[in-house]
């Protein structure tokens, strides 16, 4: 097997430079995709930083790949996939199949789940690797240059609102970003009634545009007050601290307080409220395999795309320096040209 060229940090908050691998023989389940793009997501930032002590050096980011297919192990090649075939991979790259989560079909949650940039080399490459259930076929009606980001961001919002959302629901988004301004498109597409939430008054007529129902301050405890027991569910995909009790308020008797983004502080809840409204907290990982199957068919359907800015893979350094500087808007995809 030629060697793969790639691009890696040799430590934590380091420089993405030129880097070669071998990536061993492919095995029997493996699938090896020759990357067209790769969506830049904020945990490639966290990886490369190593904030959450699990990272591996070198390490190449990358875990929102589209590309073709350029090599079919035995098994996988009898699992409908074929040479040629552009698919993507997101935040899983492979799963036991057998453990309890995987058999519920959660593969998400498998006991031994390999993330794709978690002890492996990523697709910030010209090709990266993957078990076949996670190789995802692209359909028709899905613009692959666009795609890379609804692997990860697209499937973490839209997971939870299939679990959790009717289509004549009240929902609030809390923070029009990366994840934010796709969960507002996609329950706009549903038929909900959708309130975005942001601190910042630029996005405001944007998030009208996406879909939403209306805008509202995340900040102001006063506009948060007038919208006591309004919604049946609120969606948390900012990773910073708020006012939980103030947005615990907002919910409807059996509504929910769901968090996606990685908020990293204790949360302080007050249970008697949660008990006597029948309330919940939870929160959600990455999607499963037929959830994204799923997603990517609601977004041919619907036309929904995220919000992309796009760089020469040449240049990650860049759209990484971009993506921390919280520039991006919303979502960055690099093009491939190693």
């Amino acid at each position: 097997m030629a060697e793969v060229k790639a691009l890696a940090a040799s430590a934590a908050h380091g420089q993405l430079e030129p880097f070669s691998y071998d990536p061993g023989p492919l095995g029997a389940e493996e699938v090896d995709i020759a990357v067209e793009y790769c969506g830049i997501c904020h945990s490639d930032l966290s990886m490369l930083d190593n904030e959450w002590g699990i990272s591996a050096y070198p390490f190449v980011p990358g875990h929102e790949a589209i590309g073709r297919i350029v090599g079919l192990g035995d098994v996988a090649a009898q699992k409908g996939l074929e040479i040629g075939q552009r698919v993507g991979v997101g935040w899983s790259a492979s799963s036991c199949l057998h453990c309890e989560p995987c058999l519920h079909g959660d593969q998400q949650m498998c006991t031994t789940l390999q993330p794709t940039i978690v002890g492996r080399h990523g697709a910030f490459a010209q090709q990266v690797r993957s078990h076949w259930v996670w190789a995802v076929p692209i359909p028709e009606g899905v613009d692959p240059a666009e795609a890379g980001p609804l692997l990860c961001g697209g499937v973490t919002v839209f997971a939870p609102i299939m679990d959790h959302v009717q289509p004549t629901d009240r929902v609030g988004v809390f923070g029009i970003g990366g994840l934010g301004h796709m969960a507002v498109m996609f329950l706009s597409k549903m038929g909900c009634d959708v309130t975005a939430f942001t601190s910042s008054p630029r996005k405001i007529e944007e998030a009208h545009q996406l879909g939403a129902t209306r805008t509202a301050s995340s900040t102001d405890k006063a506009e948060l007050k007038k919208l006591a027991r309004t919604f049946d569910l609120l969606l948390i995909t900012a990773n910073v601290s708020l006012d939980w009790n103030d947005i615990i308020a907002m919910l409807k008797p059996n509504g929910r307080l769901h968090l996606v983004g990685a908020v990293l502080e204790p949360i302080p809840v007050s249970v008697f409220p949660l008990l006597l409204n029948n309330q919940s907290l939870g929160a959600s990982p990455t999607g499963n395999r037929a959830q994204i199957d799923k997603m990517l068919r609601f977004c041919a359907l619907h036309d929904i795309k995220p919000l992309t800015e796009h760089f020469p893979m040449s240049q990650a350094n860049a759209a990484m320096d971009h993506l921390r500087a919280g520039k991006a808007h919303y979502r960055i995809v690099l093009d491939n040209d190693l």
